[in-house]
């Protein structure tokens, strides 16, 4: 569940990042400066054969002082880093000398996929040809604007990177034509390889979908701005430290391997500066029940009276749940309190391999059940209201469905936010749930004790992303030699939390592989359940640009429950539109009556609303949230206080 798209301002009193070299023009000639070869012994005279002309060798004796110095420097670090890098590579191959072998030959599970579409490919050549000749085309343009360019500097581009793309943001991916050939020919190459994988036919869509997932991640990864030699930001300062930037850069590839304990983990922000309860999750409550599964929090009124109806909140159990709490200008947390609202938090367990064989129905029973019952308690009510995000959001719908067949009902409404129920149009992580790849999963986790580590749900969702997550932190960490900056929604984004064994696969195989609840085939202690017959009102928040949870996804979600549904479209993503303080003046969202058959019909019908969707949605909580009463103190409830927010199962670290 990651999105780097939050207000990146770091919170005050953080430690500064390492101040980078002034930015001086780029050497005209790299190659010249580095070049120390000497000339080549003269041979003997020979009367009939022409003088070669001298050999361009760099004069030593002809540098002054101080540029031998910086010689001698750049010399020097070059050759530091390189025994860095000769050492941390051995101590990767004997670290990993004693893990077990890799499971497959083929770790993405994508060399079916891409067999099935280069033989469709082979099976059109006529449309080979045409592909290629388009290539070549495009390559000939560019060879003209380029020449074109160096002769008079009027040449438009050929090639230019999208809208958002940060990767060639330096200037002289512009300015300096060599570097912008560069440029440019990497992006017609990338181009025509997405899209000639994106139009072929006859393909199985999933397969299809997942030969064009990995060559979007192929060509990403051959991108010029993730290598030293033609990156230009990276040259520059390589020479303006004198080649610290490179020793600089191997020092943070040892710490990170070292962190990962063999394996790489780049690190996306400065971990040592954020503590918990300190400068993020900082909005005070109490800690008021525990079980083997959650921890629930009751945070402090900031209003003298509340609706009477509170609220309770289950996050997804992948990430922690201070994401509504960040800091105090952004915290969802804080501002329901000033709306209002009672609020509870479920902080789920970093599970164990003593939790491995818990299950879903198990989340279920301690997390909702036993959850929104402890609230009841100590708010000294017969319902509240819920609130599902993501994950958990899953989770609160299958609850819902439970509850209904069962006749119990003391939920009085739900919310959801970018959740999925129906998932036929699920985002990418869809590719990462067929078989091969859930029997490596399985084989991971019986390997890990029965638990799936943080690291690797970290690593696949920043595969999801990884321009943005995985190589801007390798060009800044290593090319660059520079510290990740401080960043409290990166931090929160590396607190994953292990997953159990039982629990994990019955989710990607019931919900991503079968969609057994959208379907009505889902059975939970021996009850078939179906959304259908949920008739309480819901409010369903879904995202525009969101990767994991789709927008259509969501929407087709929405239209399976029983009752009365309120949809609404924020702008930005899976984070971004869902954590979008109304102060911060952000974004935007449409809503809209009623839910026609699809997606494209809502949103011909919906309006438009600048800013955050969250009073909206706090207009209608309030509705269905009952009249007002006095604040409740958490300290004095029913319930005994457990301890401080944010408790203790949110400090154990996956």
């Amino acid at each position: 569940m990651s999105e780097q798209t939050v207000d990146p301002k770091p919170p005050k009193g953080g430690k500064a990042p390492r101040s980078a070299a002034p930015k001086p023009p780029l050497p005209e000639d790299v190659s010249a400066e580095l070049r120390a070869t000497e000339a080549p012994q003269a041979e003997a005279p020979n009367p009939g054969a022409q003088t070669p002309p001298p050999s361009p060798g760099l004069d030593i004796a002809a540098l002054s002082a101080e540029q031998r110095a910086q010689l001698e420097k750049l010399s020097s670090n070059l050759a530091r880093a390189a025994v860095a890098a000769q050492g941390v590579i051995a101590e990767m191959a004997l670290r990993n000398a004693e893990r077990p072998p890799a499971l497959t030959a083929d770790p993405f599970h994508v060399g079916p996929a891409l067999t099935e579409v280069m033989g469709r490919l082979a099976a059109q050549p006529d449309r080979m040809m045409r592909a290629q000749a388009d290539l070549f085309t495009r390559y000939m343009e560019l060879w003209q604007s380029t020449a074109r360019r160096l002769h008079d500097g009027t040449a438009a581009p050929v090639a230019t990177p999208a809208k958002g793309d940060k990767r060639f943001m330096d200037p002289d991916w512009s300015d300096n034509p060599a570097f912008d050939a560069i440029k440019q020919s990497y992006l017609i190459t990338s181009d025509w390889l997405n899209t000639l994988v994106a139009q072929v036919d006859g393909v199985d869509p999933m397969e299809k979908r997942r030969a064009e997932f990995f060559m979007k991640m192929l060509t990403d990864a051959f991108s010029p701005s993730n290598f030293l030699t033609s990156n230009p930001a990276a040259l520059r300062e390589l020479m303006s430290s004198g080649g610290e930037s490179l020793v600089r850069g191997m020092e943070n590839f040892a710490a990170d391997l070292e962190r990962g304990g063999g394996q790489l983990a780049i690190a996306q922000t400065d971990y040592e500066m954020f503590k918990l309860g300190e400068n993020v999750a900082t909005a005070p409550g109490k800690v008021v029940f525990r079980n083997e599964i959650i921890e629930l929090i009751q945070y402090e009124p900031t209003t003298e009276r509340v609706h009477e109806i509170p609220l309770v909140i289950f996050p997804p159990w992948i990430n922690k749940f201070y994401i509504l709490d960040l800091r105090p200008e952004n915290s969802m947390i804080r501002w329901l309190a000033d709306q209002g609202f009672t609020v509870f938090v479920a902080s789920w367990v970093n599970p164990d391999s003593k939790l491995s064989t818990r299950t879903f129905e198990d989340y279920m029973r301690e997390g909702i059940y036993a959850g929104t019952a402890a609230a009841m308690e100590q708010a000294g009510v017969t319902h509240v209201n819920t609130v599902g995000y993501c994950i958990g959001g899953t989770l609160l719908g299958s609850t819902l469905a439970h509850m209904a067949a069962k006749g119990v009902q003391p939920i009085s409404s739900a919310t959801f936010f970018a959740a999925q129920h129906d998932f036929t149009e699920a985002g990418d992580l869809l590719l990462f749930t067929n078989e091969e790849w859930l029997r490596d999963l399985e084989q991971k986790m019986d390997e890990g004790g029965g638990v799936l580590s943080g690291q690797a749900m970290a690593d696949t969702f920043n595969m999801l992303r990884a321009n943005d997550l995985i190589w801007s932190f390798f060009v800044n960490n290593y090319l660059l030699g520079r510290e990740p900056k401080p960043f409290d929604l990166l931090f929160w984004n590396s607190d994953q939390t292990r997953m159990p064994k039982t629990l994990h696969l019955f989710y990607l195989r019931k919900f991503y592989g079968e969609n057994a609840l959208a379907e009505g085939k889902l059975v939970l202690d021996n009850t078939r359940l179906s959304l259908g017959d949920v008739k309480i009102p819901i409010y369903m928040q879904s995202s525009k640009e969101d990767h994991i949870a789709p927008a259509r996804s969501v929407y087709k979600s929405a239209r399976l429950f029983g009752g009365p549904v309120t949809y609404t479209l924020a702008g930005s993503g899976h984070i971004a539109g869902v954590i979008n303080a109304p102060v911060a003046k952000k974004y935007q969202h449409w809503t809209a009556e009623g839910l026609p058959p699809t997606l494209e019909e809502w949103q011909a019908s919906a309006g438009e609303t600048p800013g955050s969707w969250w009073p909206h949605w706090a207009a209608w909580l309030a509705d269905k949230s009952g009249g007002m009463v006095p604040a409740r103190d958490p300290a004095k409830g029913p319930l005994k206080r457990l301890g401080d927010a944010p408790g203790e199962y949110v400090k154990v670290r996956g």
